[in-house]
């Protein structure tokens, strides 16, 4: 089943996170994996507060997710984006 990944973003140093972005994205094509949204919260309409930027990834299957996420590649560029951002990753299975 398909397998998202929620990254919950809180800015740092928006120099370094578009350095981060453009060496993530290479990284996450190498796994199948594909941006379905970016964006920035509008407002919170009900419920606890979240984080001012949401990215979702869409990945084949968990595996795929995680692999990426273990990737050399990928854990490469991790101290690039605890420079950058503040963020959370989060594994959803797709249901059906």
């Amino acid at each position: 089943m398909t397998a998202l990944v929620l990254v919950q973003v809180r800015p740092k140093a928006g120099d370094k996170l578009a350095q981060y972005s453009a060496a993530s994205a290479p990284t996450i094509a190498a796994f199948g994996g594909e941006f379905i949204h970016r964006g920035k919260l509008h407002e919170v309409l009900a419920g606890a507060d979240t984080a001012p930027g949401l990215g979702i990834i869409r990945f084949a299957d968990v595996k795929a997710a995680k692999d990426w996420f273990a990737s050399p590649e990928y854990q490469a560029i991790v101290p690039l984006r605890d420079e950058a951002a503040d963020m959370s990753f989060i594994l959803y299975e797709t249901a059906g």
